[in-house]
């Protein structure tokens, strides 16, 4: 009895994660990233037909180089204490955002809806 729920468990967990590999594969592939700074959109870019180029990002006394290349984008260089943002690595279409706590800088890939709302109010 113990080895058949188990085994039941073993395969819902498999069929699982089969779901959710399938799902992130199979998501539209997003091209448009939205580059916010304190809270503000700064750039929003198609890496599909952006030229290749480099972005100095400001915050405070201190900066963010952020490259475009090949279409995709990343944080070369930060000015922040842990450098977390540099170590993330190129965005890709299905990761998490790249974030740089320090300098408040995010880079997300937009839904291509609306911007991004961080209150409602009524």
């Amino acid at each position: 009895m113990k080895q058949r729920i188990l085994m039941i468990a073993a395969a819902s967990i498999f069929l699982l994660g089969i779901i959710g590999s399938l799902t992130v594969l199979l998501s539209p592939k997003k091209s448009t990233v939205n580059i916010i700074s304190d809270g503000k959109v700064l750039y929003t870019i198609d890496l599909e037909s952006s030229e290749d180029r480099t972005l100095v990002i400001p915050f405070g006394d201190s900066s963010n180089t952020v490259e475009i290349r090949d279409g995709r984008i990343r944080v070369a260089e930060a000015e922040c204490p842990d450098k977390t943002c540099v170590r993330m690595g190129w965005l890709r279409s299905s990761s998490m955002p790249v974030v740089c706590l320090p300098n408040r800088l995010i880079i997300e890939f937009a839904d291509g809806g609306d911007p991004p709302v961080d209150a409602l109010t009524e």
